[in-house]
């Protein structure tokens, strides 16, 4: 699955209308937040910075949940903006989330356990996991 990530506002415009997951490395406006979903209207996951989740208001929080789209707390740890726009989760992160669930692990054992296997926050493993 990729990320795109963008950087600051004026990136939104460069967005194409096909991103499915966000991670927003600035502090976004409620502005910020309605452009993205109306460039971008098959987005599922905006994820950002704990930081800043907190400040994200409650009107944008429940437009985006009117809309279904998660939002999601974390960080992409070693992304470097500058090689390419996509951070990329690895097959191999699936590969054990579907071996865990083969196995008869609860959703969130296979959380827990995919938490600590990876630098992924936790909000991010519960939505891939809801996804797989």
């Amino acid at each position: 699955m990729k990320i795109r990530v963008v950087s600051s506002k004026e990136e939104i415009n460069s967005l194409g209308p096909n991103e499915e997951i966000i991670h927003l490395a600035f502090r976004p406006s409620n502005t910020d937040i309605f452009s993205l979903i109306m460039k971008c209207p098959n987005v599922k996951a905006l994820h950002i910075p704990s930081s800043y989740k907190r400040t994200i208001s409650n009107s944008a929080k429940m437009y985006l949940e009117m809309q279904g789209i998660e939002l999601l707390e974390g960080d992409v740890w070693g992304h470097r903006k500058d090689i390419n726009e996509y951070s990329e989760v690895s097959q191999s992160v699936y590969d054990r989330i579907a071996q865990y669930k083969q196995e008869g692990l609860t959703d969130e054992d296979v959380e827990d356990k995919m938490t600590r296997e990876t630098r992924l926050s936790p909000d991010f493993v519960k939505f891939l996991v809801k996804q797989g």
